[in-house]
């Protein structure tokens, strides 16, 4: 009867229910991945709840490792898989919103079931019973509702942090949070300052990357994003009256994530480009915007938002970088020497992601005016390619001396090596047949004996 169900479970879960029960309890499949078991997705963790208690999990298995053991999880390992198994319980009282103080092990699987946050996640499925469903979940999938089990007010004052995943669980999945959830999240979203940054962020950039990130609209009209980027609020009141723009600040913000790449670097890249333009707006007396000097401090706001997010320094150094760049084919004429400077501040792998977030940006602007920009993308990606396929110098590393080679023939070691270096890099970039080591030697020897430290 559950043959297509129990067929997309990994016989190591069926496996690890079936040996559970062999000794008298009780295991189901639960949470997420039944909700994606229903949805035909595939799940990224197959979890496993049961009436055992951890020490009787780790009396049945041989190989298990201790995950959350004070709230009842223990991770078993069969063959080479993992998975997290769990006792049923109830949930204490949660004094910081964000944890419960205790738990208490139950036997009851709905008792567990109702601890839940939303309807689609507080199902249980059985290989050879089925599932149970005590709240409906199956319909509300079937409705695509995101509803909270029980009182929303309830669920959302135990951990904040659901109010972030309802939004993040229907830009997924493609659902409407219902009326009563909705309320819930009006009433409670002050709650989210107990919450730390770094969960908030974990939320944020899986709606960033999601195939919605335009549900960052929806973190607005709820007041949230005051609790995650509030300078993005402002962007909403931001007009852009230009021949190029069709969108305010905001909008055209949304719609360039909707048509980038969704990886966390391209996707943080959109939604910071044009923060800048919220304090560098003027209007000239035709009443046309503009915004000079935005990159600039868009990058400026970007570094402060993503180091409050708690993110990596990879991630803010490369963010920060794309958008330096991200008009800079626009004040410039484009030929192969200006990509090969570009290239030499941010190495070939993100002048390829500089192309995505140039063509994420002309997809939101006037698609009018919109081939003149695919042409110029177009033209800088293939500059690229014969710079890479030539094997043409770009950065230091490619030049064919290297300051060792300076100081054996009589320059002396110091700030002149450098400059001499970066003298010899720029000749080669307007001349790569003229990186040869002989021609470089004595390039620079005539530099250093006419200009010397004045190099």
């Amino acid at each position: 009867m559950y043959k297509d169900y129990n067929d997309k479970i990994p016989k190591e879960a069926i496996q690890i229910i079936q040996m559970i029960e062999a000794v008298g309890y009780e295991a189901y499949i639960v949470g997420g991945c039944v909700r994606d078991l229903l949805m035909n997705r595939q799940p990224h963790d197959w979890d496993i709840t049961t009436s055992a208690k951890p020490e009787e999990i780790k009396r049945i298995f041989k190989r298990t490792y201790d995950t959350g053991i004070e709230h009842g999880t223990v991770t078993v390992i069969l063959n080479t898989e993992h998975f997290e198994v769990t006792t049923y319980r109830i949930e204490g009282e949660y004094k910081d919103f964000r944890r419960p103080d205790k738990v208490s092990f139950v036997d009851d699987i709905t008792l567990d079931l109702s601890r839940r946050d939303f309807t689609m996640n507080a199902i249980a499925y059985h290989p050879d019973r089925g599932f149970v469903d005590p709240y409906e979940g199956q319909r509300d999938i079937k409705r695509q509702c995101i509803r909270s089990v029980r009182c929303a007010k309830e669920r959302f004052t135990e951990d904040a942090l659901r109010i972030l995943r309802a939004v993040r669980f229907s830009a997924q999945l493609g659902f409407q949070i219902e009326t009563e959830t909705l309320k819930g999240i009006e009433a409670c979203r002050a709650l989210l300052t107990h919450i730390s940054k770094e969960r908030i962020r974990d939320e944020f950039l899986k709606i960033c990357v999601s195939s919605r990130p335009g549900h960052i609209d929806l973190l607005y009209q709820l007041k949230l994003l005051e609790y995650i980027f509030p300078d993005f609020i402002k962007a909403y009141e931001i007009p852009q009256n230009h021949p190029h723009h069709t969108y305010n600040v905001a909008k055209h913000t949304l719609v360039a994530m909707e048509n980038s790449e969704p990886t966390v670097i391209v996707r943080l890249t959109m939604l910071l480009h044009d923060i800048g333009k919220v304090y560098t707006r003027t209007t000239d007396k035709h009443g046309i915007d503009h915004f000079y000097n935005h990159p600039k401090r868009s990058e400026q706001i970007a570094s402060e938002v993503l180091k409050d997010l708690r993110m990596d320094n990879h991630t803010i150094k490369a963010v920060c970088e794309l958008i330096r760049y991200h008009d800079y084919h626009i004040e410039h004429h484009i030929s192969k020497v200006y990509v090969k400077k570009v290239m030499m501040v941010i190495g070939e792998e993100l002048f390829d992601e500089l192309l995505k977030v140039q063509y994420a940006d002309a997809m939101a602007q006037n698609l009018e005016k919109l081939q003149p920009k695919l042409d110029a993308i177009e033209k800088q990606r293939n500059y690229k390619n014969e710079i890479i396929a030539n094997h043409e110098p770009y950065h230091k590393g490619m030049l064919a001396i290297t300051g060792s080679d300076l100081i054996e023939i009589g320059i002396p070691k110091g700030k002149i090596i450098g400059d001499l270096l970066e003298a010899a890099l720029q000749k080669v970039i307007h001349e790569p047949n003229f990186n040869q080591k002989a021609l470089l030697l004595t390039y620079c020897m005539e530099h250093y004996k006419v200009k010397g430290k004045q190099v």
